[in-house]
């Protein structure tokens, strides 16, 4: 099992130190990388999940996806509260960056392509749940973390932002089963398959700006790290088994609790005033620890599913 992980671990950071050649070369630029992190956003994540939800009406498979949307809002939870007792800081800029860091997952960019490349459309299916859950709390607790302010809180940004549209158009084509003709899907699909190295190349190019030796050195980012790659998806792993959460659902939940950091910690970091170095140290670090704790964490999970 644990081979069968690593090596489509490895194949996506074969994707990622691609982006990090593309970038020491010159051809991938930083204007270039935030159009394409824009088309991910805004076009390829909502199709990825649209996709997950064709599929025939099946009232148990409902029932799984409203157990998915509850076990990802406990885990965020969990996280939140986790990450409130153990990282604590004196300068307040690096405290917020250090929680957001420790609770948000990169579970768009890292976890979608593991869980369709392990699980199939099931392991999307159950993953989109989860990235319904983390664009919740991220554009609600994660914008009033790392600003400090509720006035940044909108419900526009809660409800009308890629993932939750693509949950939205998603789930009324599997309630209703809408037919979805081959010349809509088609497309849909070929937008849906660049999710996979698309993400791997937009991290790659930011691994190839950061020192990664000066992450290490920083005691609080590599506390902050190991509590994100091993700590949390350990305890989340450990309560879903005790909570009888079998199968798929666990492993796919397993995927999506044991991701980096998520991206848009720097993003939230450069534009509500946090220690942006710290993020981008923090999102490169746990990347590439996600080489060996992914495949641990999903190999154990699998092996208890």
């Amino acid at each position: 099992m644990f081979a069968e992980v690593f090596s489509q671990v490895l194949i996506l950071m074969i994707l990622v130190a691609l982006g990090a050649m593309l970038s020491k070369t010159g051809i991938l630029t930083e204007s270039g990388v935030r159009s394409i992190t824009d088309m991910v956003l805004m076009t390829v994540t909502p199709c990825v999940i649209i996709k997950s939800f064709v599929r025939e009406f099946d009232a148990k498979a409902l029932k799984g996806l409203l157990i998915s949307f509850l076990i990802a809002a406990l885990v965020h939870i969990g996280f939140i509260v986790l990450s409130r007792i153990i990282l604590h800081s004196k300068d307040i800029s690096r405290e917020r960056v250090l929680r957001l860091g420790v609770i948000f997952t990169n579970c768009g960019y890292m976890s979608l392509p593991l869980q369709e490349a392990i699980l199939g459309e099931t392991g999307v299916f159950y993953g989109s749940s989860f990235i319904a859950i983390f664009n919740l709390f991220v554009w609600s607790y994660g914008i009033i973390t790392i600003s400090g302010d509720k006035k940044y809180l909108t419900p526009k940004k809660l409800v009308f932002n890629p993932g939750m549209i693509g949950l939205a158009v998603g789930l009324v084509i599997f309630l209703f089963s809408i037919p979805v003709p081959k010349i809509i899907y088609q497309p849909i699909s070929f937008v849906a398959s660049l999710n996979t190295p698309l993400p791997m190349i937009i991290i790659g190019y930011h691994l190839s700006k950061t020192d990664i030796l000066k992450s290490i050195k920083d005691l609080q980012c590599l506390l902050a790290s190991l509590v994100r790659m091993l700590l949390l998806p350990s305890v989340a792993i450990a309560l879903m088994y005790l909570c009888r959460v079998r199968g798929d659902m666990l492993v796919s939940a397993a995927i999506s609790c044991s991701a980096p950091t998520a991206a848009i910690t720097t993003m939230f970091a450069s534009k509500f005033g946090g220690d942006t170095e710290l993020s981008v140290n923090m999102v490169s670090l746990t990347t590439i620890m996600s080489l060996l704790t992914m495949p641990l964490m999903i190999t154990a999970a699998q092996m208890i599913a």
